[in-house]
């Protein structure tokens, strides 16, 4: 009979999606992985099969537990004013990472986080009653946003022009 585990998985998997979300994945060290998740190396091995392991599974949960709710929000919004607030304030440093590092050399982080993006496009465009492009267009730019770190201010300036375009 093997040793039990002396971890909590769950509880690991939620450390890995903030250090790689944090750190990206070239930026965390199976070394780190160790020390920041207090899981011994053989144990990690054993578990996720290799840090790509850990790294896929922290995604998943990171898509499921922050991008899939976001998604759902957004397609009860009412305006653009509203989709721009909900992505601009959502924790979504992980699938921006994922999708700028990884995806362009990992066909599986690929397509989970187009899978992703495109469930959120749906989502602005069914909620706004949206083209796809358009819908796509304002989800791009709410990343963007997210991404200069200046959320109120560009929100505010650029949710009046998508609301004013409609189709």
């Amino acid at each position: 009979m093997g040793r039990q585990r002396a971890f909590d998985e769950d509880e690991v998997v939620r450390a890995a999606v903030r250090l790689f979300g944090g750190r990206a994945y070239d930026g965390v060290s199976v070394d780190d992985l160790v020390t920041h998740l207090g899981v011994h190396r053989n144990s990690l091995y054993k578990t996720f099969g290799s840090k790509r392991g850990l790294y896929l599974t922290a995604l998943r949960r990171h898509l499921d537990d922050d991008v899939r709710p976001l998604a759902e929000a957004l397609a009860a919004a009412p305006d653009a004013a509203t989709v721009l607030s909900l992505v601009t304030s959502a924790d979504l440093g992980l699938l921006l990472l994922a999708v700028v590092e990884r995806a362009p050399a990992d066909e599986e982080v690929a397509a989970e986080v187009a899978a992703a993006l495109a469930a959120v496009d749906q989502a602005v465009a069914d909620a706004l009653g949206l083209s796809p492009a358009l819908a796509g267009a304002l989800t791009a730019a709410a990343l963007g946003i997210l991404l200069r770190g200046n959320p109120g201010g560009v929100a505010a300036a650029l949710a009046p022009r998508f609301d004013r375009q409609g189709n």
